[in-house]
């Protein structure tokens, strides 16, 4: 069995008897922590949070120890800024001694076997075909007249001839006009001259 916790900000996958260090924690023997998360022993996962929140993991503290030291330094070139700083996180060593669920473990009952078979049964019985067979003729009927309103609802698409278009302007109507009496001009190759 494992748990999931939350402590400082970060979370962390804890057994039974595991040694970690966490963010400071101050002035207690004992720690308790609230799981996100608990996989049981079968295999099950609980991740119901009405169950989660009665659940207990609970830690003793061992001691306290120190991260290594970091060293911030930050400079800009030509202006004379420097400033120079450390950091050392602070961490408290726990060992987790439990991890308590109320009621104990409870197993999760297979409902899609159950719903399968309350369906065969009533599958079987004359009602169930009746109205199994009411229903088919009920959907296709439907599925006409959604057609029928459907083509009610698109007017058809009415087409002119191709003789009554016109062009968009008058002046093009008359230039095509002229175009279409005058004679094409016929061009000359000047290059077979003999």
């Amino acid at each position: 069995m494992y748990a999931i916790i939350r402590a400082g900000g970060k979370q962390a996958k804890v057994h039974e008897g595991d040694v970690l260090s966490v963010e400071r924690i101050k002035d207690t023997d004992t720690v308790s922590f609230t799981p996100l998360l608990i996989r049981a022993d079968d295999g099950t996962v609980i991740s119901d949070p009405a169950i989660l929140g009665t659940s207990t993991v609970t830690a003793e503290v061992l001691g306290a120890s120190a991260g290594p030291k970091v060293d911030i330094f930050k400079y800009k070139n030509k202006t004379g800024y420097r400033r120079r700083q450390g950091h050392r996180q602070k961490y408290t060593t726990i060992k987790v001694t439990s991890i308590a669920m109320p009621g104990g473990k409870k197993a999760a009952k297979p409902k899609a076997a159950k719903s399968d078979a309350v369906e065969g049964d009533a599958a079987e019985t004359p009602a169930a075909k009746k109205t199994a067979a009411a229903k088919k003729p009920a959907t296709a009927k439907a599925s006409a007249a959604e057609t029928a309103d459907a083509s009610a609802t698109k007017p058809a698409a009415k087409k002119k001839p191709a003789a009554a278009k016109k062009s968009a302007t008058p002046k093009a109507a008359a230039k095509s006009a002229d175009t279409a009496d005058k004679p094409a001009a016929v061009k000359s190759d000047t290059t077979d001259k003999e």
